[in-house]
C-alpha cells in the first residue's frame, strides 16, 4: 500500500475519467495568484507540472506567458490541448526536458502527487537562473451538514475509506501538506527560503454545481455509477434541505521559492 500521496498513482491517474467535468466543474485560481507568479518570474517560459485540463494553463497563457504542460494522464493531456495548451505526457519525476529550461514551474492541484524531493531537485535543474517553483492548491470546507452526508455516503458504499474518517479539517491537512511541500524544497537544495502566500475568496455553489463538482474530487472518482448515485443522492438531499445552495469560502494556498 502507498504511504506518500506521490505513490498512489491509481488515484492520481484517475481525475481523466471525466475530463470535460473536471474542467467544467474545478475552479480557476485568483486572478491575484497568477499575477503576482507572473510578476515574480523572471521571464514568460513557463513549465505546468500535473497541467490536468488545463485550468491554470490558460490563465498563464491569458497573461501573456508561453506554457509547456507535463501530465500522465493521456485523457487529460488531450482535453488540455484541445484548449490551445501543449501538453506532453508523463510524470514529472519520468519527463525529458530535453535541454529545455524555464522561467518559472508552476503546479495547481498537483504537487502531492510528485515526489517531494525529486520534484523540486528536478524543478532547479529545468529552471534558469532566479526561476520561480509555485505551486499552490485550493482550501476548502463545506458547511458541516453537507460535509457529513458526503462522509456518510462514502462509508455506506466504501468502509474503511480515510476519505470518510479523516477527522482533520481541510486547513489542518493542508498546513501539513504544504509544510512537507517547503521542507522537500528545502531538502533538494538550489532555492532560496519557500514562501507562504494565502488569497481568501468565496464561491456560491447550487445543489446541481456542487453535485457536479463532487465526482472530480479524489474520494470519488474511482467509485461504481451506482455507488457514486448513491453518495451524491445523499449530498443532494442535504443541500436542498438547506435551501438549495450554499457559500463556500475558499482559501488558495501557495509555497513559493526562487532558485538561487
Amino acid at each position: 500500500m502507498p504511504t506518500q500521496p506521490h505513490e498512489a498513482r491509481r488515484m492520481a491517474e484517475s481525475f481523466g475519467i471525466d475530463a470535460e467535468r473536471y474542467d467544467r466543474a474545478r475552479p480557476e485560481y485568483p486572478a491575484e495568484l497568477v499575477h503576482r507568479v507572473v510578476a515574480a518570474s523572471p521571464g514568460p517560459d513557463f513549465l505546468d507540472v500535473g497541467c490536468g485540463t488545463g485550468i491554470e494553463a490558460r490563465q498563464f497563457r491569458a497573461a501573456g506567458r508561453r506554457v509547456l504542460g507535463v501530465d500522465p494522464d493521456a485523457r487529460m493531456a488531450a482535453f488540455a490541448r484541445r484548449g490551445g495548451v501543449d501538453v506532453e505526457v508523463a510524470t514529472f519525476e519520468d519527463w525529458d526536458p530535453a535541454g529545455r529550461t524555464f522561467d518559472a514551474v508552476v503546479a495547481g492541484q498537483a504537487w502531492h502527487w510528485v515526489d517531494p524531493v525529486a520534484g523540486p531537485a528536478k524543478a532547479a535543474r529545468v529552471l534558469r537562473d532566479h526561476g520561480l517553483l509555485a505551486v499552490f492548491a485550493h482550501v476548502f470546507q463545506p458547511p458541516a451538514e453537507v460535509a457529513d452526508a458526503l462522509a456518510a455516503g462514502i462509508r455506506r458504499v466504501l468502509p474503511g475509506s480515510p476519505f470518510a474518517e479523516e477527522s482533520r479539517s481541510a486547513a489542518d491537512l493542508y498546513d501539513v501538506m504544504f509544510t512537507r511541500f517547503a521542507d522537500g524544497i528545502r531538502e533538494a537544495g538550489g532555492f532560496g527560503e519557500p514562501e507562504w502566500w494565502r488569497f481568501a475568496w468565496e464561491r456560491s455553489y447550487t445543489r446541481e454545481e456542487w453535485l457536479d463538482f463532487l465526482p472530480t474530487t479524489g474520494g470519488l472518482t474511482r467509485l461504481a455509477p451506482d455507488a457514486l448515485a448513491d453518495v451524491l443522492a445523499g449530498v443532494g438531499a442535504v443541500i436542498h434541505g438547506i435551501g438549495g445552495s450554499f457559500v463556500l469560502p475558499y482559501t488558495t494556498l501557495a509555497v513559493v521559492a526562487k532558485k538561487a
